[in-house]
């Protein structure tokens, strides 16, 4: 039994779930993903448990972050017109924060 089949508690993840989305809503999940460091299974779960997804500063992380920041600046420059880029920034900034003071990062707030 491989490690991609089991939760973080050992138990075998053996049920299917899918789900269509637009290609703007899954450009944004990628994009969450990428900041969160999680893998894409994982991230969905955790937000539809509500699951707090907590980040933590990693190589990973840290390029991530840093390509989403410059990819909204190349994009847009001062003026942010875009609500899912509104969104990705406040995410980012709130990580930049908690990383300075070296606290963990909970992404997840409803």
């Amino acid at each position: 039994m491989s490690a991609k089949n089991l939760d973080q508690k050992g138990r075998l993840r053996s049920k299917i779930i899918s789900f269509r989305m637009s290609p703007e809503e899954n450009k944004l999940l990628d994009r969450k993903v990428l900041l969160s460091g999680y893998t894409k299974q994982d991230y969905i779960i955790s937000c539809i448990l509500n699951k707090e997804i907590a980040v933590y500063g990693n190589p990973y992380v840290f390029r991530s972050l840093h390509d989403e920041l410059v990819r909204i600046i190349e994009i847009h420059g001062v003026n942010i017109a875009d609500e899912d880029d509104e969104e990705m920034i406040e995410w980012a900034l709130k990580m930049v924060l908690a990383m300075r003071k070296k606290a963990k990062t909970d992404l997840f707030s409803r």
